[in-house]
């Protein structure tokens, strides 16, 4: 068995695999990346059993933005092996795969969307709510004056400024890029649309298939409230991906439960020196004060002058950081406290590893919860 980057001859197999575990549409998915100059063969790692392709996963670059920070990253998709080879540990040699080419990337965080448990296996811990898809309640009036076609490629600068504009509020956001916009344009497994007035674009979304069931519209965008609520008259879904809050009132309540993205961080030292402009945002118009952070077989000290942050001093094993004036963070729950709605102040009452130490002030206005709007390949 070997576990290699994919070939272009490998893509009908691939192709077929996984069709075979997915939908037809995922299909026509893998065929838009590997055929794309701007992703190719090389986003694909294969288990190859003499010829025959028997696993599959995508490695998807991606930017995941932070209080106006842009971090590079890597987002896992399109994870498939053929039944006869389940149980064969070939998936979990994959994942070593792709977090190797991530590495050579640049990457400093991945992120995936899954089996329960499953990637939890590989580093990863959840992290970032995703937004729910709700039943809607009642239906907006129509509004007149509006159209709707399917987005092209011509439309891609408009759909980037509708979109960028909605995630203006998130402090942490993934955006589509101009080859991701193009694979969405193309597939088959959604649609993405436009909603004109005056000829003048002013509404997008993106929904599923009707034979998939009902129809799911999300990533909804638009300039005001009359172009929202004829986006959702013109596709007349039955679910709404919550987002925009001119149709909270017609949807029904939240659920209880809540599915989140996983994040695996396979450096911290590299992520936390990368985070400093965002760290030195937070603390600005604190006093001067050492901040000492243990993560259990490690921990880091750097001094906050007041107005920059001073060289981080990486050391080992840190029994009881409480003691030194420091937060303990299991290493495990850096991502959900970085990246999480909790913040320190709410992740410490759920995991006693977890604690902000003698200087919760400090601490809480270094983590704090985080709001979150990520665009990713597939609707959640």
């Amino acid at each position: 068995m070997e576990i290699r980057t994919s070939r272009p001859e490998d893509l009908p197999q691939i192709e077929n695999l996984i069709v075979s575990r997915m939908d037809p549409s995922d299909g026509v998915d893998a065929r838009l990346l590997m055929t794309d100059p701007d992703a190719g063969c090389d986003w694909v790692g294969v288990a190859d059993d003499d010829g025959r392709i028997v696993s599959t996963l995508t490695l998807m670059d991606e930017t995941v933005t932070l209080a106006g920070l842009d971090i590079p990253a890597g987002q896992i998709e399109q994870v498939a092996t053929d039944t006869e080879y389940e149980g064969r540990g070939l998936v979990r040699q994959l994942m070593s795969w792709a977090h190797d080419r991530s590495a050579e990337r640049g990457h400093l965080l991945q992120f995936v969307m899954g089996v329960p448990y499953f990637y939890r296996q590989f580093g990863y811990t959840y992290s970032i709510p995703v937004k729910q898809n709700r039943p809607l309640a009642t239906r907006p009036k129509a509004v007149a004056g509006h159209t709707i076609r399917r987005a092209t490629e011509a439309d891609i600068p408009v759909l980037d400024r509708l979109q960028d504009d909605a995630q203006q509020g998130a402090d942490l956001r993934v955006a589509h890029g101009t080859p991701c916009w193009r694979w969405l344009i193309d597939r088959t497994g959604s649609t993405t649309w436009i909603v004109d007035r005056d000829g003048i674009p002013v509404a997008t979304g993106r929904s599923t298939p009707e034979e998939e069931g009902d129809v799911v519209l999300g990533e909804i965008a638009g300039i005001d409230d009359d172009a929202v609520k004829a986006l959702v008259t013109l596709v007349n879904p039955a679910e709404i991906g919550e987002r925009h809050p001119a149709l909270e009132e017609h949807l029904e309540a939240r659920r209880p439960d809540l599915d989140q993205y996983l994040v695996r961080i396979p450096s911290i030292p590299e992520l936390l020196e990368h985070l400093r402009p965002v760290f030195a945002q937070r603390l600005r118009g604190h006093e001067p004060d050492d901040v000492v952070l243990g993560f259990y077989r490690t921990h880091v000290r750097f001094r906050w002058d007041g107005t920059e942050i001073g060289p981080y001093e990486w050391g080992r094993t840190l029994l009881g950081p409480g003691a030194q004036g420091g937060a303990g963070i299991a290493p495990d729950l850096l991502a959900p406290l970085l990246f999480g709605p909790h913040g320190m102040d709410g992740l410490r009452r759920i995991f006693s590893d977890v604690y902000p130490g003698p200087k919760p002030a400090l601490m809480t206005r270094l983590f704090p919860p985080v709001t979150s709007d990520l665009l990713t390949f597939y609707l959640p």
